[in-house]
């Protein structure tokens, strides 16, 4: 059986290279998960993408009663001020990579902080789409899956 690992996405990551290009790049998410699905052969991939908390807190809930390895998460500004989803994480006992395409530590200073890392098994920032491939490999190695 693969090991299958979930990569959600949060609020306005949908709109991925048409949402200021300048900061999160010119490619869309389908191009970037197409990308994925072909670098990972061997490991089962699933996506989701919600702009509301409380969907991607149901979303990340469910994947507990499954066979899943791990998440990468990109969950935007919520990464900032949702405490709901730092508890649901810190309650799932998952391996979770925080994924963010721009470099936070450079922006707004409000972007410096995350409430999400303190309870997050590490955070890719600022290499764009690459961070997402980072998040999986690191999660494939932390599962024993060679990729």
């Amino acid at each position: 059986m693969k090991t299958t690992i979930a990569v959600v996405n949060g609020p306005n990551l949908g709109r991925l290279g048409r949402r200021e290009p300048g900061i999160y790049g010119h490619q869309s998410w389908e191009d970037i998960w197409q990308e994925l699905v072909k670098s990972f052969p061997e490991i089962q991939l699933e996506s989701f993408q919600s702009n509301h908390e409380g969907a991607l807190i149901d979303y990340i809930e469910q994947l507990l009663d499954r066979a899943v390895s791990g998440l990468v998460l990109n969950p935007g500004a919520l990464a900032h001020q949702s405490y709901a989803l730092r508890d649901c994480l810190k309650a799932a006992g998952l391996p979770v990579v925080e994924v963010h395409l721009s470099n936070v530590h450079a922006r707004e200073a409000f972007r410096a902080t995350s409430l999400i890392s303190p309870v997050v098994w590490g955070q890719i920032a600022g290499l764009g789409p690459l961070g997402y491939h980072l998040a999986i490999e690191a999660l494939a190695r932390h599962q024993g899956v060679s990729s």
